[in-house]
């Protein structure tokens, strides 16, 4: 019996950081800002917890009976936590972050009731030295195992909804083991056994329902029709359709339009590339879409190009997708193309190779994560990659809609001794939007674009590089490792513009 509930420990334990995880996560999907997200779900959860412990002194008597209904509970309400959050955000949005820091207080409260009632249980079979001990080492193995495959294994293969689901599963599996052992010791057993498997049912026909359960969601948060959806370690991967429209959308945030895809493409590859007729080398760090590389495949001197993607998913998808490869014309399966799943950081610390131009095509500054390679230590780093009459671009937000991120990304390029020409162009499913030009030596727009373009003529270029009166410079930080300012300006700017 006492190494059935040290088992049971290392269950509970298990549930329990999932529940705060998948939280956790799921808030950084909607919300964005990771960082903040994480931080006050872990702190909400723990001080719940600290609760529940001191509300365990109360449990006086019927031990097991409570332990056990504190079990079904947990694995009801944290089983359909990540359902019932989604949800609301879909149908209710206003009270979301009240409905997720309650549901969490609550798994939190709960959770923090389980060990001390285990624990005095096991008392009278062991001594407190050995019982805090062993109790302590399965709860923390507990949560190291969940901790791993958390980001490995339950995401990817199972998404939020159906992980939620399985830990709820396992919570109530935990309160029917319990009733069996002590089942000589409980007055009102059948009680009990009938709402375990009540709730064990419901939670496993949910389980097998979740896929459908995420469909009805996501077909209500997007307006178009849900083609393609997936989970990966790094993101929500959505990707929707309307008549001939296809869309991408991250983690809730669009990322792209079928429809004037080309215009954002063609802007952020062709002025820079267009200037260096000898450019042979070409990296693209981000835009595992395939569509900037499509644009720089159009120049007959490149000889290579390097696409540098965190996540496996995205780029899989646009290689293996009819739709999807249509779109950036098989890109990513051309000879010329090398594609590298790694941190981009993380990857130009560890290469030694120079690149005549360099396309960063990161999501805009959202999150911590994202904000370090807007720093000023990435673009040193990244001066060190560039070959000597090499060019950079970066994508860098809206200068009309987040216009002191936008000048940030400019002074912080500036601060490294790099030179920075910042231009914009017109995307209407983003508005007017924004790049910055990185190299050692003044740059000079093409007269000309040598290969095919839908939107950019040479007509029109001097224009990308004037900023009017709404869109003009303003004073901006540095954005450093240490301080991630440019986040702080994204999240203030266009938290003014989204609804």
């Amino acid at each position: 019996m006492q190494q059935a509930l040290l088992a049971s420990v290392f269950v509970v334990a298990s549930c329990g950081l999932a529940y705060e995880l998948i939280a956790g996560a799921l808030a950084s999907y909607v919300l964005g800002d990771s960082v903040t997200q994480f931080s006050t779900v872990i702190g909400t959860y723990l001080f719940a917890m600290g609760v529940g412990s001191w509300l365990s002194k109360y449990v006086v008597r019927d031990l097991v009976g409570r332990f056990v209904r504190i079990e079904i509970i947990i694995g009801v309400l944290g089983g359909f936590s990540a359902a019932l959050l989604y949800f609301m955000f879909v149908w209710a949005p206003e009270p979301f972050k009240l409905a997720l820091y309650l549901i969490v207080f609550l798994i939190g409260m709960l959770v923090g009731l389980e060990i001390p009632l285990i624990m005095r249980i096991l008392k009278r079979d062991v001594a407190f030295k050995d019982l805090v001990s062993q109790v302590l080492t399965f709860d923390y193995l507990g949560a190291l195992a969940v901790s791993i495959l958390f980001p490995v294994l339950l995401v990817p293969h199972l998404g939020l909804v159906r992980s939620a689901l399985l830990f709820g599963l396992l919570n109530v599996a935990v309160a029917l083991w319990a009733l069996w052992l002590f089942r000589a010791q409980l007055p009102a057993i059948a009680w009990l056994r009938g709402q375990g498997v009540t709730a064990f049912v419901v939670l496993a026909a949910a389980f097998a329902g979740a896929g459908e359960l995420t469909s009805i969601a996501e077909r209500h948060l997007y307006a178009d029709e849900v083609v393609h959806a997936e989970s990966s370690p790094y993101q929500r991967i959505v990707v929707t359709r309307w008549k001939d429209d296809l869309r991408l959308h991250l983690n809730n945030n669009l990322q792209f339009s079928s429809r004037d895809e080309y215009r954002y493409h063609e802007a952020l590859v062709h002025p820079g590339l267009a200037t260096l007729p000898g450019a042979k080398r070409v990296l693209v760090l981000g835009g595992g879409d395939g569509l900037a590389v499509r644009e720089i495949l159009k120049y007959p001197q490149v000889e290579s190009v390097t696409l540098v993607d965190l996540d496996p998913a995205m780029t899989r998808l646009f290689s293996t997708a009819p739709a999807l490869t249509a779109l950036n014309e098989g890109a990513l399966s051309s000879s010329k193309v090398k594609v590298v799943n790694a941190d981009a950081l993380v990857w130009l610390e560890e290469s030694r190779e120079r690149f005549d131009f360099v396309v960063i095509d990161f999501p805009d500054p959202s999150n911590f994560a994202i904000g370090k390679l807007y720093s000023a230590a990435f673009y040193r780093l990244l001066d060190k990659h560039l070959s000597e009459t090499g060019l950079a671009v970066v994508q860098s937000t809206s200068p009309l809609y987040a216009r002191q991120s936008f000048w940030c990304v400019v002074t912080t390029i500036e601060s490294t001794g790099l030179r920075a020409t910042p231009y914009h162009a017109l995307v209407p499913s983003f508005g007017e939007w924004g790049y910055v030009l990185v190299g050692r030596r003044a740059y000079a727009p093409p007269p000309a674009y040598p290969v095919e373009t839908r939107f950019l003529a040479p007509a029109m270029t001097p224009a990308l590089f004037e900023f009017p009166k709404d869109m003009a410079r303003v004073p901006a930080e540095v954005n450093r490792l240490n301080n991630q300012v440019l986040v702080r300006y994204f999240e203030r700017e266009w938290r003014h513009v989204i609804r």
